[in-house]
C-alpha cells in the first residue's frame, strides 16, 4: 500500500455524537480518560484534525500574520524538520490556521510536528508564513482537496505508515467517501443526546458524491471502565461508488 494505515479513532456518544452537552456528563467522564490510553494502543506516528477542530482545539482561532512582502516560494512539498518521527496533521485547504510553534504537545502524546496538507487556494503569503514558522507542508489538489494524493505524500515524504483521523464529521466523512478508513477505533460513552447543534461521527460535506455503504469487519468489542465500549472494526473492500 502506497499511503498510511488509516484508523479513525473518535470518542462518541450512544447515538454517535462527537460533541455536545453529553461531553461533560458523569457517564461521558471515564471514555474520556480512556480515549488517549486507546489512542497509544493503536501505535500510529500521526494523527490528523481538520482546520476548525485545530483552531477550536489549539490555536485558539487565531489569525495567521501575513506579509504581503514575504519572498514567493515554489509551490513544491516543504519538510521543515526532516527528522522529525511523529506529527500533527491538519487539513487546512486554503491556508488559514495561525501558527505560532511548529509543533503540537497534546495529553501524553508528545510534541508532534506539525504538517499543513493545502491545495492551490493557499496564498503565497501563507505558504511564507508557514516556512517562516518552519512548518511543514504539502499540496494535495488545486481546487478541491485530494486526499488520496495528500496520503500518498505522507507516506513517501514523511515515512508515516500509520494515521489516526480524528477529525470532525466533516474531515472523517470526507476519509470515508474517499475509501480511506482502513479500521474504526470508538469509544462509545454510554450516555445519549439530542443536542441538534453537533454533529455526528461521519458527515458528508455537500459536492461529494454519493458513496455505497460501507461494511466493517468487528476486530474486538471491550467492556470498560464506566460502561464503556471500546469498538475496533476493520473495513470491508469497498464496493462500487453510486452513479
Amino acid at each position: 500500500m502506497d499511503r498510511p494505515y488509516i484508523i479513525c479513532h473518535m470518542l462518541t456518544s450512544l447515538n454517535s455524537k462527537i460533541s455536545g452537552p453529553y461531553m461533560e456528563t458523569p457517564e461521558a467522564g471515564p471514555a474520556r480518560g480512556l480515549y488517549e490510553v486507546f489512542y497509544e494502543k493503536l501505535e500510529t506516528q500521526a494523527w490528523l484534525s481538520g482546520r476548525v477542530t485545530t483552531e477550536e482545539a489549539f490555536t485558539n482561532w487565531r489569525k495567521p500574520n501575513l506579509d504581503p512582502d514575504a519572498p514567493v516560494h515554489p509551490r513544491e512539498d516543504y519538510a521543515a524538520v526532516p527528522d522529525a518521527t511523529f506529527f500533527h496533521v491538519v487539513i487546512d485547504a486554503s491556508g488559514r490556521v495561525g501558527w505560532i510553534s511548529n509543533t503540537i504537545d497534546y495529553e501524553n502524546r508528545g510534541p508532534a510536528h506539525v504538517i499543513e496538507v493545502l491545495t492551490g487556494k493557499a496564498s503565497d503569503s501563507y505558504v511564507s508564513y508557514l516556512r517562516e514558522h518552519s512548518i511543514s507542508y504539502i499540496f494535495a489538489g488545486e481546487e478541491d482537496l485530494d486526499l488520496l494524493l495528500a496520503a500518498q505524500k505522507l507516506a513517501q515524504l514523511f515515512g508515516i505508515e500509520r494515521l489516526a483521523v480524528s477529525g470532525g464529521g466533516l474531515i472523517n466523512g470526507s476519509f470515508l467517501n474517499a475509501g480511506l478508513i482502513d479500521e474504526l477505533s470508538l469509544v462509545v460513552a454510554p450516555v445519549l443526546d439530542d443536542d441538534t447543534s453537533s454533529n455526528t461521527t461521519f458527515e458528508r460535506p455537500s459536492g461529494l458524491p454519493s458513496t455505497p455503504p460501507s461494511g466493517f469487519s468487528l476486530i474486538s468489542a471491550d467492556i470498560v471502565e464506566g460502561d464503556t465500549l471500546w469498538l475496533r472494526y476493520q473495513a470491508q473492500p469497498q464496493r462500487t461508488r453510486l452513479p
